[in-house]
């Protein structure tokens, strides 16, 4: 496990609704093409591929490699699943400029009831490599914020389609 009760941590949150049930935006969410959510912007790459994806994204204990259109990657686990609800992955292995700020992410979707439709809830929890908190809590956190930000609304944008 990644992140303990012992570490400190940088999380970071971001939230989007959708009419769509929780059941029917997590059947399209939790197993999204990464491809068509994260672009490119000004700081940070998108995604080009996603490789070696070890079985269906759909339980605990599978593993796939996000590569990014910088040429870098890294390595992603799912570590909890509840159907209809929520997912929570881990990413590590990092080979572009996050390598120098964290030892890894702990990500995680949570999907509310919200009248008849749903609130999403998605966080990134950065685990800082020693002495590098105040970067990823201060100069870093506004940049990413609205990069996860515009992820996820695109991710709404899909379910939205799919409905």
């Amino acid at each position: 496990m990644l992140i303990d009760s012992t570490d400190r941590t940088v999380p970071i949150t971001v939230f989007a609704r959708t009419p769509a049930t929780p059941a029917v935006a997590f059947r399209i969410i939790a197993p999204i093409d990464l491809r068509r959510v994260f672009l490119a912007d000004r700081f940070f790459p998108g995604i080009a591929e996603v490789s070696d994806q070890t079985d269906t994204w759909d339980h605990a204990g599978v593993a796939r490699r996000p590569r990014f259109t910088d040429g870098s990657q890294a390595t992603e686990a799912l570590t909890e699943y509840v159907e209809g609800h929520g997912f929570a992955y881990e990413l590590t292995g990092f080979t572009n400029a996050l390598a120098t700020l964290a030892l890894g992410v702990r990500g995680e979707f949570s999907f509310l009831p919200d009248g008849g439709g749903t609130m999403i809830r998605w966080t990134y929890e950065f685990k800082p490599r020693p002495g590098r908190a105040w970067i990823v809590a201060g100069p870093f956190r506004p940049l990413w914020q609205r990069y996860m930000q515009a992820a996820l609304d695109r991710m709404v944008a899909v379910v939205a389609e799919g409905e």
